[in-house]
């Protein structure tokens, strides 16, 4: 009897030990599941980044110069503006061209982002309306430059998504309307400069009542050929310069009546 108590002692013993081993195991297992997916999401992250300085080494081919623009370009992080059902890889996100947001809309091709920031000469502190916030890229650049960012968006999906990753990035200062670009933003003109990321056959004059003197604008104009003019207003007189060809989405009027439509590049 005392022989058969100890060997089930013993037996109670093993399979306690047994119990054990197998909790320690499934411990570390998924110890090394977690350290894995954290070293994952530490990977994914230095790929935007190296993508990120790839993007800007470009740009520098490009003889994007003003270092303020560099920095910016390199400090935003463009892939989270796009919309998520995109997913795009690093390359794509930071490549040399546009990127479908949904609704027949783009993400500017980089260097155009830069090139257009570039000929408004801006200084920190300067008021500037964009038309057409698209994915809010461009407005989030102009707010790392220090400037306060009034932008206008006439598809309200895409206004809607531009607040939600401008608030979550920090930009908070940039106001963004749901509405007409055409009419601009009377309530907190003039502007010390205005950029249009969308083409109207020619440049609405509601537009240039809302420079300031001294203003500046630069805006893609056309339908079929397209070409970015850069205007400045100089003793209430407007100053038009024809500068390189362009293709952007058209300027509309009015919410296009579809907007599931699938996304096109420029």
């Amino acid at each position: 009897m005392i022989q058969y108590r100890i060997n089930i002692l013993v037996m109670n013993i093993q399979i306690t030990q047994i119990c054990y081993f197998l909790i320690s195991i499934s411990f570390v297992l998924l110890c090394l599941s977690c350290a894995g997916k954290t070293g994952d999401h530490v990977e994914t992250e230095k790929e935007w980044t190296v993508a990120r300085k790839k993007m800007v080494s470009q740009l520098c081919a490009y003889r994007i110069k003003d270092e303020g623009i560099l920095a910016a370009m390199n400090k935003v992080r463009r892939h989270l503006f796009i919309p998520e059902q995109s997913k795009p890889s690093p390359s794509y996100a930071y490549g040399d061209h546009p990127y479908p947001i949904g609704f027949n809309q783009t993400i500017s091709q980089p260097y155009i982002v830069a090139y257009m920031t570039q000929c408004l000469e801006l200084k920190s502190g300067e008021k500037v309306l964009e038309i057409g916030t698209g994915s809010g890229y461009q407005a989030a650049m102009l707010a790392e430059l220090g400037i306060k960012v009034y932008s206008i968006e006439i598809i309200p999906q895409l206004a809607d998504h531009a607040r939600e990753v401008l608030k979550a990035e920090k930009y908070e200062s940039v106001q963004v309307l749901t509405g007409d670009g055409y009419m601009g933003w009377p309530e907190h003109a003039p502007f010390d400069a205005i950029i249009v990321t969308c083409a109207p056959d020619d440049v609405p004059q509601t537009l240039i009542d809302q420079m300031k003197e001294g203003g500046r604008m630069i805006i893609p104009v056309g339908s079929g050929f397209q070409r970015l003019d850069i205007l400045r207003k100089k003793d209430g007189k407007i100053l038009r310069t024809e500068d390189v060809p362009v293709r952007f989405v058209p300027m509309v009027h009015s919410t296009p009546l579809s907007t599931n439509a699938p996304a096109k590049g420029k």
